[in-house]
């Protein structure tokens, strides 16, 4: 699991001072953009080898809201991995009350440069054992 850390900016709220729905989203690939980067798999470094990985959806559900200037820690880990898909869980903490105020979900798959879908273990066994031991 990595968590992954930022601070609520006034340009991310509504006028109620609240996070916009719409940002979570953003935070999801933030962490998981932070998750990636810590395997040693940053999205450069994939896209170089001819590796995309494309969003299939994302499920997002609100259970507290975040305000501006309150910190937010997301914990992203992989939920499940085939080797073609894969699917990234998030939790959202407000970082001063510990309480949890977002969870949510992002499915992904591996395609190559041309959105053919790529199996890695067979492609690209490398990029397969960092995502084995991410899980």
């Amino acid at each position: 699991m990595h968590i992954f850390e930022r601070k609520i900016n006034y340009y991310e709220t509504d006028k109620m001072g609240i996070v916009h729905h719409s940002n979570y989203i953003r935070f999801f690939e933030e962490a998981r953009c932070a998750l990636l980067e810590e395997a040693e798999l940053p999205y450069d470094l994939m896209e170089s080898k001819g590796i995309m990985s494309p969003v299939l959806g994302v499920s997002c559900k609100y259970k507290q809201h975040v305000t501006f200037g309150d910190t937010i820690r997301v914990h992203a880990y992989i939920k499940e991995f085939t080797g073609v898909k894969f699917t990234v869980a998030y939790e959202i903490y407000n970082k001063n009350t510990g309480i949890l105020c977002v969870t949510g979900e992002s499915n992904h798959c591996f395609t190559d440069s041309n959105l053919k879908p790529l199996n890695v273990k067979k492609h690209h066994n490398d990029v397969y054992e960092k995502f084995i031991n991410l899980g």
